[in-house]
């Protein structure tokens, strides 16, 4: 057996990706490798093939942001079809039944839609990627078994209407814009809907434009920007320091600080909640710190060699 080649020599960073439709995260991530020669790479918030929009991808030393990032808000654009349901919620799926949504009119459409808004329990479609005994759901209804998952709690912040059409007398289609926690599934609010409604409903479209602090105008498509990042910089890329700090405040530390730090000691406390990113005197990400009592500790360690 040869030797596994080693990695090429390329800076830790955050890639803000412009998912392509048809591609799976994995896809996707696969696909920054190739470019990179880099095996270290991982995403935060999956992306159903469907769909398109920022797929946020970790490099190297990166890759420990990403559970950070990922836990945070979202926002969607989404097109959602009354009158028809389907086995998974969206246009993928095959179709289970057909209802003429004739006699549904626009403020019976919109006040379904705001019943789908503030704290939810959601219970996601059986095709999502909710694990359940350590196997992903869609594998398990996929190999002929039925999964009923349990509802999550999940917040819908605003959902906005921005359309409402009747592409044949039977369907109406809505455009939305969503604001919501991590975790939340558009095209369950597709089904929801639909089902008060008495008529179905399933996702036809769906675009992440943002995730936490990061918009989808500043993405790329994955091959440009992980050669960007090879090449030292570019559109969608953040190095790693530019990523930390965007996501959390930043406190200076002295050199004799970002030394003890490194060692997994304690610093003097920032004073202030939450995680912050730990810079040194030459612009070089640390650690992450978070205080406890009259010390910060190191929460997620940067070692110069990551």
């Amino acid at each position: 057996m040869s030797p596994r080649k080693p990695d090429a020599d390329v800076p830790p960073g955050l890639l803000l990706v412009d998912k392509a439709p048809g591609m799976t995260s994995h896809d996707v991530v696969a696909r920054a490798r190739r470019v990179l020669s880099v095996r270290k790479v991982g995403h935060a918030g999956t992306l159903d093939p469907m769909a398109t929009g920022l797929l946020i991808l970790g490099v190297g030393a990166a890759t420990r942001l990403l559970g950070l990032v990922g836990g945070r808000d979202k926002t969607y654009e989404a097109t959602i079809r009354l009158g028809q349901t389907t086995v998974t919620d969206d246009r993928e799926g095959e179709s289970l039944t057909t209802t003429s949504a004739a006699g549904v009119d626009d403020d019976a459409v919109r006040a379904a839609l705001a019943a789908q808004t503030g704290p939810l329990q959601q219970v996601p479609s059986s095709v999502s990627a909710v694990k359940v005994a350590g196997r992903r759901s869609y594998d398990r209804v996929r190999a002929g078994e039925t999964v009923e998952l349990a509802p999550r709690s999940v917040t819908v912040h605003r959902l906005e209407v921005r359309g409402i059409t009747r592409p044949t007398p039977d369907l109406v289609d809505v455009d939305v814009t969503v604001d919501c926690t991590a975790g939340t599934y558009i095209r369950a609010i597709a089904r929801d809907a639909g089902a008060a409604l008495g008529v179905g409903g399933h996702l036809t479209a769906l675009r992440r434009t943002a995730s936490g602090p990061f918009d989808v105008t500043r993405a790329g498509p994955v091959e440009e920007a992980a050669a960007a990042l090879a090449a030292g910089g570019g559109p969608g890329v953040l190095p790693l320091t530019e990523a930390a700090a965007t996501v959390f405040p930043v406190r200076a530390v002295s050199a004799e600080e970002a030394t003890a730090l490194a060692y997994g000691q304690r610093i003097t406390a920032t004073g202030i909640a939450g995680p912050h990113a730990a810079v040194d005197p030459a612009g070089r990400l640390v650690a992450l710190v978070e205080d406890a009592g009259a010390t910060a500790r190191v929460t997620v360690g940067f070692p110069p060699a990551s």
